[in-house]
């Protein structure tokens, strides 16, 4: 009955296409036809963690079964050599749902390049093991327990050549994704996490009044994408579970709401250090305030485009969805292991996904999934080094070397590209069933929103001007057929009824 209360809604939605609400905001010029990008920023996942046997599904009984289209394209994932006789002391082996949530491993900037090994890739359980067990690095799903994901490649456009920016954890990857740029960190504290000036692990921000221990800020000269937007008028924001404070103390906010995981272990709902517009003073929302009104999300007040989760929802209801939306889960929905799991990860993008096929924006919407690090779990491809760095902290070519070029802009302790990472693009402009093997890193995310927007560079040796293109997983050609939408079960991770999902509505392109 709640499948087809699902679809049923859907079909109201279909019928309303192309009537956007009276009080939606005029959209900025754009150099295609998205006018609304949405980026989904998961939490630390290989490539091979979760497409490593794409699109082959061991299929037991009990689980969500995955039957792939038969013109479905191969990916660089794990070969039988590969999974049979594998450089590293261990094979790659399936984990399934009955599994989760399985530990966190070591995914720090040094460690993960001497799991690296010069590009041997044979080094992780001795480098990023973090369990007990360490061999639990080797560890991959498969389209029975990441079933969503599957679905959206099969219908999608999926990347299996994008990368991590740089090597290390999630606050490099959080800024690498709005700046291209880790260096500029002045450490409030401590530097344990910064070196050269530049950031390579996990310190919370200055400007956050829910960030513990050891902080940071990024150098008032940094830029991010969201200044640049400001600068032109349009509207964006970063929508983070938690972020709304559950009181205030001492004038303070205190971010203290949690949920229960797959496994019943409360998670606390927000981490400061995965927001990265809060290490910038000219983007932080310091005190967590709500903006001044619901008219206002996307738009410059005391909310400073900072926001709580629920804020993106209630502006998707209303009909105004800023031009550029961040989403960050609530941790325990967030995909990284030790506090998160593929489960409770997949309710979120499904019913979030669902939601925004549902929307009169549509037509003119891309939704972007992307990681902010590896995890450290193994993945096979030895990434391009397109940035070398050779200090203290460097090991991909023996004790403080990755690399053999000059890093860009003269800044170290920036070696990349990291370890490749899941991508997807899920959009009525997407290619169908389709597999880019273009090399994008998250840095290219920031530069489709550059150049969609005519906000141009960063500068400063932001990893923006040589980032690879997302061109690649779109078609903008002329639209001939129904615009096709593809609804999940949120639960399973499977196509909704009527076959595959698909609910079609004509649009005016």
């Amino acid at each position: 009955m709640r499948n087809r209360a699902l679809m049923v809604a859907a079909l109201l939605a279909t019928c309303a296409f192309g009537a956007l609400p009276a009080h939606a905001a005029p959209t900025q010029p754009t150099s295609t036809p998205i006018k609304h990008l949405v980026v989904i920023f998961q939490e630390n996942v290989s490539f091979d963690h979760y497409f490593g046997t794409y699109p082959n599904a061991a299929n037991p009984g009990g689980e969500p079964s995955f039957n792939p289209s038969p013109d479905t394209p191969s990916v660089n994932g794990l070969s039988e050599d590969l999974l049979t006789m594998n450089p590293n002391s261990a094979n790659p082996f399936r984990l399934d749902r009955s599994q989760e949530p399985i530990c966190d491993q070591d995914h720090d900037y040094t460690p993960e390049q001497q799991a690296f090994d010069g590009g041997l890739m044979d080094m992780f359980p001795q480098f990023t093991g973090g369990c007990p067990e360490k061999n639990l690095t080797m560890g991959y799903y498969d389209g029975n327990t990441v079933t969503g994901l599957w679905n959206y490649a099969q219908h999608f456009a999926m990347s299996d050549n994008s990368f991590d920016t740089t090597f290390g954890p999630s606050t490099p990857g959080a800024l690498n994704l709005v700046s291209g740029q880790t260096h500029g960190a002045i450490p409030a504290s401590l530097p344990e996490v910064t070196e050269n000036g530049t950031d390579y692990g996990d310190a919370d921000p200055t400007y956050d009044d829910c960030s513990k221990g050891t902080t940071i800020a990024m150098a008032p000269t940094d830029r991010n994408v969201g200044e640049m937007l400001n600068e032109k008028g349009i509207t964006w924001g970063w929508f983070q579970g938690g972020f709304a404070p559950t009181e205030t103390s001492g004038g303070k906010a205190v971010c203290g709401s949690s949920h229960k995981n797959v496994g019943g272990e409360a998670v606390p709902d927000y981490s400061a250090h995965h927001e990265p517009f809060e290490y910038y003073q000219a983007t932080a929302n310091p005190h967590h305030l709500p903006p001044s009104s619901l008219s206002m999300i996307g738009k410059q007040d005391q909310a400073n485009h900072q926001y709580d989760l629920s804020d993106f929802y209630t502006a998707l209801q209303r009909g105004e969805l800023p031009a550029v939306s961040y989403l960050k889960a609530a941790k325990y929905q967030d995909g990284h292991a030790g506090y998160s799991d593929p489960e409770d990860e997949q309710a979120f993008l499904t019913h979030t996904i669902n939601e925004l096929q549902r929307s009169p924006d549509w037509s003119s919407t891309a939704v972007v999934i992307a990681y902010d690090d590896s995890d450290g779990f193994y993945d096979h491809a030895m990434p391009p080094i397109v940035n070398s760095s050779a200090s203290a902290q460097d090991a991909l070519n023996g004790a403080g070397k990755c690399g053999n070029g000059t890093p860009a802009g003269g800044y170290e302790d920036r070696c990349g590209y990291g370890p490749r990472l899941p991508l997807l693009v899920i959009s009525p402009w997407a290619k169908h069933n389709f597999v880019d093997h273009s090399i994008t890193d998250q840095s290219s995310v920031l530069r489709f929103v550059e150049d969609n927007w005519g906000l141009g560079r960063i500068g400063d040796g932001s990893f923006d001007a040589r980032a690879g293109s997302l061109g690649n997983m779109f078609d903008f050609g002329p639209r001939r057929g129904p615009e096709e939408r593809l609804f999940l079960n949120e639960s399973t991770g499977e196509p909704l009824n009527p076959p595959f999902g698909y609910e079609a509505a004509h649009h005016g392109h």
